[in-house]
């Protein structure tokens, strides 16, 4: 039977362990973790989203600012905020919520936040650090990932990994964290994208298959090896009338497909969603901290 990949257990271990910290932290050294967010509009995920964050800061300790701006905010206000954030000495680390609104370039947001308060991971300075391999804040799902494999003891040295995907989000990131000499990477990585013709011939050949598409139930039971160890990071809604809701979420991955030639899988949802907020805290803490020096 495949091990379930549980984020949901890993995810409350990581918490517990951040809540301790942060209570030494205080005593040590009279720090609180801030962790500044923006929410601008009233996109219904987006307000979960940030809703989720806060309320994770609020049982680890964390203190958390949270503004709330209509749709229409000039592109000029977010970065006057952000810019007051980062001159803030209790802010450690600073999040304006994807997406945003047309009229605001998201590219000068992410440049905007100073690379040792971009806990997100998404400035170049922080992307650039993880493709060389210096210290910096990584990408809060790509992390999670990694805790993953690291927390299941999934062996990935020398393994082939397929990772399909290209977005700077995930498939970028991991595929760099995957390669790099380290105990939980040193992986023969191959990157699959809408560009790649036929994926199946890759994903037959994976030790390992990273899937962050967004095609639902891409990956069927014919597209993998036996033994293949599957990290499915695809949430997508389906119509499923048999469901109260009128919809279920599943990932990129045909679980019950798959599930029977699989040494290990992430559930959806459950698996590496839950890991993106843990990884947003650590990040947080690690700066409050100190730990990640540029």
């Amino acid at each position: 039977m495949p091990i379930l990949i549980d984020g949901k257990i890993v995810s409350t271990q990581i918490k517990n362990e951040l809540k301790q910290k942060t209570e030494s932290l205080f005593q040590d050294k009279g720090i609180i973790p801030g962790l500044a967010l923006m929410l601008v509009g009233d996109d219904p995920a987006s307000k979960i989203y940030v809703s989720s964050k806060e309320k994770a800061c609020a049982e680890i300790g964390f203190k958390s600012i949270v503004k709330r701006v209509p749709a229409d905010t000039p592109e000029s206000d977010v970065l006057k905020q952000i810019d007051e954030w980062n001159q803030d000495s209790s802010i450690h680390g600073i999040l304006v919520q994807a997406p945003l609104p047309k009229h605001i370039d998201s590219n000068k947001v992410i440049m905007r936040i100073r690379p040792d308060k971009d806990v997100d991971g998404f400035h170049p300075e922080n992307m650039g650090r993880l493709v060389i391999g210096l210290p910096g804040f990584l990408s809060c799902t790509p992390a999670g990932i990694m805790e993953l494999l690291k927390r299941y003891e999934i062996d990935t040295q020398g393994k082939h990994t397929v990772v399909l995907g290209r977005s700077n989000i995930v498939g970028k990131p991991i595929a760099n964290l995957l390669y790099q000499k380290n105990k939980y990477a040193n992986s023969i990585v191959t990157i699959c994208h809408t560009g790649t013709k036929d994926f199946a011939y890759y994903t037959k050949q994976a030790d390992i298959l990273i899937a962050a598409m967004g095609v639902p139930e891409l990956i069927k039971a014919e597209h993998v090896k036996e033994g293949v160890v599957i990290i499915d990071v695809g949430i997508n809604r389906v119509e499923d009338p048999s469901n109260p809701k009128g919809y279920r979420l599943t990932g990129d991955v045909d679980f019950n497909s798959v599930y029977e030639k699989a040494q290990a899988i992430t559930p959806v949802p459950g698996g590496v969603g839950p890991m993106t907020i843990a990884m947003l805290l650590q990040n947080t803490y690690f700066s409050a901290a100190g730990l990640v020096k540029f």
